[in-house]
């Protein structure tokens, strides 16, 4: 049994990755050559950990080349895998690192999704301290940041990340492949305790209803019992005529949103600052949305130096109904919270609203007036949403109704 395999990431630039290389042999044992940022500290560690590994994955004789820049071991591992994986041509039994502070942490179908971070899923560093930024959710990439060559290390990389980082409160989501290649990727991430899955290239509720059921598989064989999640992405014009069958096509489905990028190619616009090209997109978007019971999300900002550009963005996406934004770099995650939060003149002009239709209700009234103004019920229903933003923001008690009598 021989064969030469590698995996990771090395160079000056790199921080928080490692590079192995592998070389299976017949004989001569397990040989390690490690270089090391941390040496003097981590050197007899890593060592450790990598005959560990070796045996776990049943090697007996190889050449190790390890050159490592600060990684953690769940980077390590998985790092270890891959080359293993590609030195044999073959599967290997999984090595799960232990669980950190949020595996597993459960979600909710109604939670705050204003703000989700984008983190490639090849890129160890960007994932450490997401938290520390307060997105609601972080989305590791398997998709389009990843390139096709290393889409099987981020997927063990990913795995090892869902369980071992600490992402505190933010919700755990996973970008998958388009299908086909994403359904082989589903049982991992469950396994890892993912909380949402996106759904890339989303044109059909087929697909959808595809996922669905490869999860319901997955689930009862596994015996999982927290919820998962899904985000259908559309990104084409089929798509765009058939996002409302896509938005119904699951009970998983929790939000819908749109990749502004690959519709604009597809459709041979040319992008705009305004978004006019993309305005139909939009509009859909929410309304297959609103008319599924889900969550509007609206798309990326690409220019992560503009943050006036971004808040004006947001300001528009909001007019529109979105009740949130993706972001690219974690700069733009404050920005995105501050608009998509209920502002305090929202929420008091919210209150007034609502305690007015309880009193015309009270009344007999089928129509509230505050001022010279009917308030119809559909005016109700838009005040008693931002009070339920409030109160998942926290800026807002469950109860402020009966506190304020």
């Amino acid at each position: 049994m021989t064969g030469i395999g590698a995996a990771g990431r090395k160079g000056e630039e790199v921080r928080s990755d490692v590079w192995i290389g592998v070389e299976i042999k017949d004989s001569g044992g397990i040989e390690i050559s490690l270089k090391s940022r941390v040496d003097f500290i981590y050197g007899d560690a890593i060592k450790e950990l990598i005959l560990s590994g070796m045996k776990h994955f049943g090697i007996n004789d190889a050449r190790v080349e390890v050159i490592d820049s600060g990684a953690l071991p769940f980077v390590i591992m998985a790092r270890l895998e891959t080359a293993l994986r590609r030195a044999l041509g073959r599967d290997l039994p999984e090595w799960l690192p232990e669980p950190g502070p949020s595996f597993a942490q459960p979600s909710s179908r109604e939670r705050w999704r204003r703000s989700r971070l984008y983190l490639p899923g090849n890129e160890p560093r960007f994932m450490l301290n997401a938290r520390i930024h307060e997105p609601d959710g972080v989305i590791l990439d398997l998709e389009d940041s990843v390139p096709p060559e290393e889409k099987d290390a981020a997927l063990i990389l990913v795995r090892n990340a869902l369980i071992a980082v600490d992402f505190g409160l933010c919700e755990r989501m996973v970008r998958i492949n388009p299908l086909p290649e994403g359904l082989n990727e589903l049982e991992t991430l469950i396994r890892a305790g993912v909380n949402v899955i996106l759904v890339p290239k989303s044109e059909d509720d087929d697909q959808i209803e595809e996922v669905d059921e490869a999860i319901g598989r997955i689930v009862k064989k596994t015996g999982e019992n927290r919820e998962v999640f899904l985000m259908p992405i559309v990104e084409t014009a089929a798509g765009l005529f058939k996002a409302h069958k896509v938005a119904k096509a699951s009970n998983r489905i929790v939000a819908l949103t749109y990749g502004l990028e690959d519709y604009i190619a597809d459709i041979g616009a040319e992008k705009t600052k305004e978004g006019s090209e993309s305005l139909l997109l939009r509009s859909v978007i929410v309304n297959a949305a609103r008319a599924a019971g889900v969550q509007p999300i609206d798309t990326v900002y690409a220019d992560v130096f503009d943050l006036d550009g971004l808040r004006e963005s947001c300001q528009r996406a909001k007019e529109l109904g979105f009740e949130g934004k993706g972001c690219i770099h974690p700069r733009q995650v404050r920005v995105i919270n501050e608009v998509f939060t209920p502002n305090e003149e929202e929420i008091q002009r919210a209150k007034e609203i609502v305690k007015a239709d309880q009193e015309a209700r009270k009344q007999g009234k089928s129509v509230a007036v505050i001022g010279s103004k009917m308030i119809d019920p559909p005016v109700v229903r838009r005040a008693q949403r931002t009070l339920e933003l409030a109160i998942l923001a926290g800026k807002l008690t469950p109860n402020w109704n009966e506190e304020e009598g």
